[in-house]
């Protein structure tokens, strides 16, 4: 053979070699596989003829494999759909506990405020008390400040009267003196001077007797009347404190009522003083325990205490009308009982789900969560049977997927009635009630209404 010439014996040599060794795996491997999955033959016989497929140890392996992975999968589905079973009862355990929580707040909540109302009451009538006490203590100042310029006015009477005696003594001694000129005679003289003297001293004596007891007397008065006078001011101050004590009580209860509602309507993103404005213009009626109290003595001269008053009073209508505010605007709950939020406010499959999902069994009941008036009651394409109730301050509330409606429209309903069922009517894939509130035409998250209304009442 030449030099440099491949040698294609040896190559051939060595790919017979290479094929040997795969039969022979082969060999082992299609052995093994005969020994677990043996060749069988499945039989197919018909009226006319009879057929039979041939099932190789690899066709029965990929079998094999295939079933076993279905069920692998078969078991991993079912405890995925365990444990998400088991999680959901948590969950909804869970949800229990949180509505029981929930409950026990709403019941501590509420008899705080039954207390914090019972102290108000408690504080304005011991405020009226205060207001008459303090009427009657101004009565008596006003007396004594009479009975005053009355003592001034009898001393200055008095004290005329002995000027206009003087001038009279004076001018009875001129007389007798000319008199006693006139007489010629000495002893009848003296005995004149000595019958008009006595007469004069008796007169004099008696007036001197007459105002020293006037003196006496005013001087008794005067005294008694300062006296009256430092006791009306010591009971004067004593019933300023316990004003002070009672103001600030008052004005603290007033601060503790008043900041919560002002934060509920504020965390649903409405405008405190239209709100008031508003409310003021439908109930404009004036009179009554509101009226701005005055107590002013002389003039324009007005005491502290009424600046004071009027501003509680102020509290108290501000108080007066957020409540009028909240039963006619939503920030109840539409269901009293259990139920599960199934979709939020927000986005949805790309576009927009303008009201919240809370499902809950077929029937249970539907409540109006403030006062207002029916629109619609009817059915509407994908809402199905749909609710509208038109309430204060342009805000609208609707009820899709009803089971029944309860309510007709142009029906004025208050908060807690009942206006349907919750069903699955419309386009709705279980029973559930699609809860919405519009303001302005323009839909806006439920929940932060009814979360600013759980956190006050």
């Amino acid at each position: 053979m030449p030099r440099g010439a491949p040698d294609r014996g040896a190559d051939h040599g060595d790919e017979t070699r290479n094929g040997k060794v795969r039969s022979r795996f082969a060999i082992r491997i299609h052995t093994l596989l005969e020994r677990f999955f043996p060749e069988r033959r499945l039989f197919l016989r018909s009226d006319t003829d009879t057929r039979f497929i041939r099932l190789k140890p690899s066709t029965q392996l990929f079998a094999f494999v295939g079933a076993t992975g279905i069920v692998a999968w078969t078991i991993v589905a079912t405890a995925i759909l365990l444990m998400d079973s088991i999680g959901a009862g948590n969950f909804r355990e869970q949800a229990r506990r949180d509505q029981q929580t929930y409950e026990q707040r709403l019941n501590e909540m509420s008899a705080e405020r039954d207390a914090r109302t019972e102290e108000a009451l408690a504080a304005q009538k011991r405020f009226n008390t205060a207001l008459q006490q303090v009427s009657v203590m101004q009565s008596q100042l006003l007396e004594s400040e009479t009975r005053r310029r009355e003592l001034e006015t009898g001393i200055e009477v008095i004290q005329a009267t002995l000027r206009r005696t003087m001038q009279e003594r004076e001018t009875a001694l001129a007389e007798l003196d000319r008199l006693n000129d006139g007489q010629k005679d000495p002893n009848t003289r003296l005995a004149a001077n000595s019958s008009l003297g006595k007469e004069m001293l008796g007169a004099l004596s008696r007036a001197l007797a007459e105002t020293a007891e006037e003196r006496d007397t005013i001087i008794a008065n005067a005294r008694t009347a300062l006296k009256e006078a430092e006791e009306a001011r010591l009971d004067l101050a004593l019933m300023a404190e316990k004003n002070d004590q009672i103001f600030s009580q008052l004005e603290d209860a007033m601060t503790v009522s008043v900041e919560p509602l002002t934060k509920m309507f504020e965390a649903a993103g409405l405008d405190t003083k239209k709100l008031m404005e508003e409310v003021r213009r439908g109930y404009s009626g004036q009179g009554g325990p509101l009226m701005p109290i005055s107590l002013s003595t002389k003039g324009d001269e007005s005491i502290p205490e009424a600046a004071r008053a009027n501003a509680l009073l102020d509290k108290m209508d501000q108080i007066n009308i957020y409540r009028i505010a909240a039963e006619t605007l939503p920030f109840d709950n539409p269901l009293k009982s259990a139920y599960r939020l199934t979709s939020s406010y927000g986005p949805r499959w790309g576009r927009t789900h303008k009201g919240t999902d809370m499902a809950a069994p077929n029937g249970t009941a539907i409540y109006a969560p403030a006062d207002g008036v029916v629109t619609y009651a009817g059915w509407s394409s994908g809402y199905g049977r749909l609710t509208k109730i038109k309430h204060a301050s342009g805000i609208e509330t609707r009820y899709a997927h009803q089971a029944k409606i309860r309510v007709k429209v142009g029906q004025r309903v208050s908060r807690g009635d009942r206006i349907g069922d919750i069903g699955n009517s419309g386009r709705s894939t279980g029973p559930h009630l699609h809860y919405e509130i519009r303001v302005g035409d323009r839909a806006v998250n439920a929940m932060t209404f009814i979360k600013a209304g759980r956190d006050v009442f």
